[in-house]
């Protein structure tokens, strides 16, 4: 993991087409890793991905898999070919399932980070999902991220709330990719568990996943900027 704040934030790019991605990404020439998720990867299909690498960006692909074993390696496989640093699968698949993206992204391939509780959910909908109420949110998201260390996947993703749980249990081997990022005063929107960048820092994140706190923002560059400095401090910023 790279020391340097910028380098730890990774820009969610939720727009609806190609134009409006390369357009975010020129304006935010100090963005070095952009996620890329289900919407705008099926708009534009994989060659964005290509357009990114060509730009010498690191491309974390956030399609969340979540099927059968052997159907997410080849999907695993696909994206190493495309040249992705990170992606996701969902742990709630199983521990077969993420030791299988693990080694089909092999050794030198993209980090695969196994997708704890999304950062929309309650208490009322893991028990409507999973039929049983948890202990906790938090012992849920600690259970689910310990598959990921059964499975030998080296970070999972995980709400601000639960960073330094999961570092407590796993230690600092067992990074942690923290989306739910808001600039103080910024509309949650639909999240429920959600902090600010300095929030995120302070319990250990490893990298925070910031999208409409940026890319809508008045100036999304002043935003990015805010975003590195609270990392670099542990205080609140402004954009």
């Amino acid at each position: 993991m790279s020391d340097l704040p910028k380098d730890r934030i990774i820009v969610a790019l939720d727009v609806a087409s190609r134009k409006e991605a390369l357009e975010l990404v020129d304006t935010l020439e100090e963005a070095s890793f952009l996620k890329v998720g289900a919407q705008l990867f099926c708009e534009t299909g994989p060659n964005l991905l290509d357009e990114l690498r060509k730009k010498d960006k690191r491309v974390f692909l956030d399609l969340k898999f979540h099927d059968i074993p052997n159907t997410v390696a080849g999907a695993v496989r696909a994206a190493t070919r495309r040249g992705v640093q990170m992606l996701t699968v969902h742990a709630a698949g199983g521990e077969a399932m993420l030791r299988a993206a693990r080694e089909a992204a092999g050794p030198e391939g993209p980090a695969v980070v196994a997708v704890t509780l999304l950062t929309s959910l309650v208490s009322e909908d893991v028990e409507q999902v999973f039929g049983r109420s948890p202990l906790s949110l938090v012992d849920e998201v600690v259970r689910l991220a310990g598959l990921a260390v059964a499975a030998e996947l080296p970070g999972v993703v995980a709400s601000p709330t639960e960073v330094k749980p999961i570092k407590r249990s796993y230690g600092d081997a067992l990074k942690v990719v923290t989306p739910g990022i808001r600039l103080p005063g910024d509309d949650p929107a639909d999240q429920s568990r959600y902090a600010t960048p300095a929030d995120a820092a302070r319990a250990g994140a490893d990298f925070i996943v910031v999208g409409r706190s940026i890319t809508a923002a008045r100036d999304p560059a002043a935003a990015f900027e805010a975003v590195a400095q609270s990392l670099a401090t542990g205080q609140n910023a402004e954009a």
